[in-house]
């Protein structure tokens, strides 16, 4: 498995710009390369979203994907498959409002693992901190493609809801450069960017600048 859980990963507090390679965008034979971009354009964190693909297929990604991370020093999180964390080197999972508690999801991916969880309202945000997950994702914002059956939640609670909660808060839905000011603006401090960097005519350059609109905003934990 690598270096997995090495000294040297950048720890969750200190991530700032989310990116994941979604199988709904990047073909699996493109994963590498795309991440490799990513990872250039300093992303801080990287999940691979697979869908609708098999177990087997998701960990032959993974286990492509997981070395380049490691190499970078950022966390690697496998999408709604921690029983896979271990053996494909990743550092973590993802789960989603209605999939295994938070404590379930730890207990397959192991001692140390990384553990986020979905939310789409200040209520479930809240309610999710008695699971004691690393971090939650608060969303979406806008209308996305990537998650069409969830109402946009906008941005007007994002302030009071990293006034409340004390743990990173990643925003999430439909959230590009186009629009990340105000999105920032609004109290966001961590965002996930999906189709905007993996659909970008140059990645790298995308998430660079959505990098350096992010660390131009003040930031304390």
């Amino acid at each position: 498995m690598g270096d997995r859980f090495s000294s040297h990963m950048k720890p969750i507090t200190s991530c700032r710009l989310y990116g994941i390679l979604d199988t709904g965008y990047v073909a699996p034979e493109s994963m590498h390369e795309m991440a490799r971009m990513l990872i250039m354009g300093g992303i801080d964190i990287l999940q691979l979203r697979a869908k609708k693909q098999s177990a087997a297929k998701i960990l032959e990604m993974a286990l492509e994907l997981s070395p380049l991370c490691h190499k970078a020093g950022i966390p690697f999180i496998l999408n709604d498959h921690p029983e896979l964390v271990r053996e494909a080197g990743a550092d973590g999972a993802h789960v989603g409002q209605d999939d295994m508690s938070i404590v379930e999801a730890r207990r397959l991916a192991g001692p140390g693992s990384i553990i986020g969880k979905s939310t789409h309202s200040p209520e479930q945000a809240r309610k999710a901190i008695s699971e004691a997950p690393d971090y939650i994702g608060f969303g979406p914002l806008f209308a996305t493609p990537t998650k069409p059956d969830y109402t946009p939640i906008g941005t007007e609670q994002i302030r009071q809801i990293h006034a409340e909660l004390d743990l990173p808060i990643f925003c999430i839905g439909g959230i590009k450069l186009s629009n990340l000011r105000p999105v920032l603006d609004a109290g966001a401090r961590r965002v996930v960017i999906v189709s905007d960097l993996l659909a970008a005519d140059n990645p790298v350059e995308r998430a660079a600048s959505c990098k350096a609109l992010l660390e131009d905003i003040k930031f304390s934990e």
